[in-house]
């Protein structure tokens, strides 16, 4: 059944397809391609980044509940509760700043068609030449001459490095296209950079891990993580911890970790060797290792004649610094033991007896008398501790930079165009620029100047 043209009754479909067309092209894409709401979107993200620096991201309930009680509150409203419920403790991963991105990205994308690629394609109409003197009326900068041909100005254009196109008696110039084109690549490459922060937003993860040395382990502890993120989680391949120790400086402090890292595949063979520290991850497959933090997993030690015992070693929740201590019996039925504690793999031990008295220090490779029996440290076991990230989005995000700086550098190239026409012994001559304004009347000037040498008649200049 085919519509009847002279029927009168509307088709409702086509109403309504008329309707959402005459929406998109009169208020909404108006309203994204304003310069006033891409400001401040970009305003928006900007705040909302800077508050994505200042608040720790990923960390567990307990820290928030304890840096951002609720009396007193931050700035008199930031609390934990407000924190967790904004989502601000995961400011990237959130929905309504990924809403932000892509609102932006709209914006952008609807102000270089509605805008930059029309205001281009003007320039590229432009090339219409000139035909009657009253056009040159309308320039900020115009000259009429006598007694000059056109053909004299061409080369003094040419040297000035225009490019020139000629119809029988009109010529157009113009050179620094370049700079017409940067704003449209400004915004693309901005385009770009927010594509590459979505994706990564949606695809990546981040994750952390406490080793002790000579373990191996898989990325298990995630943080934090997008909706699309588990195909990035490596399954098919584990790392090992060869090593860990850390540099210490004359006066005892610390001065670098270091992690001695092998990625083993899934056959066991090592497929990649690297030893990492501060500032000098791991990458594998889009997955990058960082040296993040450093504890002591266990102490090795025996009593009298009995085997090597590992003890493990726990953090101990003291004011002024960190220190693990453990416990370990000096008799058989564990009824009497001393506690060990340390502050760092420098093998200094602190030895206490069961009332919590200091009885001495001892060091590794050495012993010391507790309790009528001799305890003697072998070795001090630390575990490293590795920031495990995961963004797939960062290639773009590098692409986008350096093409917005290239854009940018385009940007600042001045587009000038200059018309001339000849009609008897008159000559036109008129132009413009986009910017250094002060440049171009000086090159039109000297341009003027070239011509009245060649021709000394010249009956005026008209400058504004």
């Amino acid at each position: 059944m085919t519509a009847n043209p002279s029927d009168p009754s509307p088709n409702p479909f086509f109403q309504l397809q008329t309707t959402i067309r005459r929406f998109f092209n009169r208020e909404l894409i108006p309203l994204l391609a304003d310069l006033r709401l891409a400001i401040a979107l970009l305003l928006t993200i900007a705040v909302f980044s800077i508050s994505g620096t200042v608040i720790e991201q990923g960390q567990s309930m307990a820290f928030y509940q304890k840096n951002y009680p609720e009396h007193p509150a931050l700035f008199g409203f930031l609390t934990w509760k407000i924190i967790l419920v904004l989502g601000l403790d995961h400011v990237y991963r959130t929905w309504w700043f990924l809403a932000i991105l892509i609102l932006f990205g709209s914006s952008l994308t609807a102000c270089t068609f509605k805008r930059q690629l029309p205001a281009l394609r003007w320039f590229s109409r432009t090339w219409n030449f000139y035909t009657q003197p009253r056009q040159f009326q309308k320039f900020a900068l115009s000259a009429e001459l006598s007694q000059v041909k056109l053909i004299d100005v061409e080369p003094l254009l040419e040297q000035q490095r225009y490019r020139l196109f000629r119809q029988e008696d009109a010529l157009y110039a113009h050179k620094g296209i370049v700079g017409r084109v940067g704003p449209i690549v400004v915004h693309a490459s901005m385009l770009i950079i927010l594509s590459g922060a979505i994706w990564g937003a949606m695809t990546g993860f981040t994750g952390q891990e406490i080793i002790p040395s000579g373990n191996m382990f898989q990325i298990k502890n995630i943080l934090d993580a997008g909706p699309w993120s588990t195909p990035q989680i490596p399954t098919d391949w584990a790392v090992k911890v060869n090593r860990f120790w850390i540099d210490y400086t004359p006066d005892g402090t610390i001065d670098q970790f270091y992690s001695d890292l092998s990625v083993v595949d899934d056959q066991g063979k090592e497929v990649k060797h690297k030893t990492i520290h501060v500032n000098e991850p791991l990458r594998y497959r889009g997955v990058t290792l960082y040296q993040a933090d450093w504890g002591i997993a266990a102490v090795q030690v025996h009593v009298n004649n009995s085997p090597v015992l590992q003890l493990p070693m726990a953090p101990l929740n003291m004011q002024g610094g960190r220190i693990w201590g453990t416990w370990v019996p000096t008799k058989t039925d564990m009824s009497t033991g001393v506690s060990l504690v340390a502050k760092d793999l420098q093998g200094m031990l602190l030895v206490y007896d069961m009332t919590g008295k200091l009885i001495g220090t001892v060091r590794k490779g050495m012993s010391i008398e507790v309790n009528g029996v001799r305890l003697a440290i072998d070795d001090l076991i630390g575990s490293t501790g590795l920031q495990i990230k995961a963004d797939p989005g960062i290639p773009l995000v590098y692409a986008g930079f350096g093409l917005l700086m290239v854009g940018v550098l385009m940007s600042y190239v001045s587009h000038s165009q200059i018309w001339v026409l000849q009609q008897g012994d008159r000559l036109y001559l008129g132009g413009r620029t986009n910017r250094a304004q002060v440049a171009f009347e000086r090159e039109v000037l000297e341009l003027l100047d070239a011509l009245s040498e060649q021709q000394p008649t010249q009956d005026k200049v008209l400058a504004a």
